[in-house]
């Protein structure tokens, strides 16, 4: 592989690039499935694509081709110190898209209600709900994390917990002023219509 490129700004390697991308899919080279992947890009994302290789694909000795995110829903799910996992939903081999999300309401949460957590729970008990792998896999792949989560606690109950009071509870991902972050809330909480559960789009 080259060096890196060090003289390019990276507004330059960008507008070479997408400049690039235009003539590649005039020749029916790439598709526009995958020029929209790399413009709705993050910067910080694109700055790995910028490094070493990005002559490589200039030159058409490699591609862009989107990343696949599997996450392994079957394995064991990160632990607090203190606490015991109640319990545990597996999902198998998860691919991470936001089109195999779905952010779930009850009834019972919207139009001003709200409804007490251990309730709640039995509701999803038939629902596809995604637990706490995908929410760990999401904090260390944060630009997957779509921006109009921001605002809302998005909970994961696929797993359920006991903390360190023995208590009832489950994780949620929410924006934590400059980056993303989990906490939790225990089943004697009540949840509103901010606070829908991450469920699985993907017919099994």
């Amino acid at each position: 592989m080259g060096a890196s490129i060090e003289v390019e700004t990276v507004d330059k390697k960008l507008a070479g690039l997408q400049i690039d991308l235009l003539q590649k899919y005039r020749n029916d080279k790439i598709t526009l499935k995958q020029i929209d992947w790399w413009l709705n890009l993050s910067s910080k994302v694109r700055d790995k694509y910028m490094q070493p290789d990005f002559w490589s694909v200039i030159r058409e000795l490699s591609q862009i081709v989107p990343i696949e995110h599997v996450i392994d829903c079957d394995a064991g799910p990160f632990v607090p110190t203190g606490w015991k996992v109640k319990s545990y939903k597996k999902g198998g081999a998860f691919k991470w898209s936001v089109s195999n999300v779905r952010l779930h309401l009850s009834e019972n949460q919207q139009y001003g209600k709200h409804i007490k957590g251990n309730e709640l729970r039995k509701e999803l008990e038939k629902e596809p709900v995604l637990n706490v792998n995908v929410l760990d896999y999401l904090l260390e792949h944060e630009e997957l994390i779509p921006e109009e989560w921001k605002g809302r606690t998005i909970f994961f109950w696929g797993t359920i917990y006991r903390d360190s009071y023995g208590l009832l509870s489950v994780r949620y991902l929410y924006w934590y002023g400059d980056h993303w972050d989990w906490y939790y809330a225990w089943l004697d909480n009540g949840f509103n219509c901010n606070n829908p559960a991450a469920c699985s789009q993907v017919s099994n």
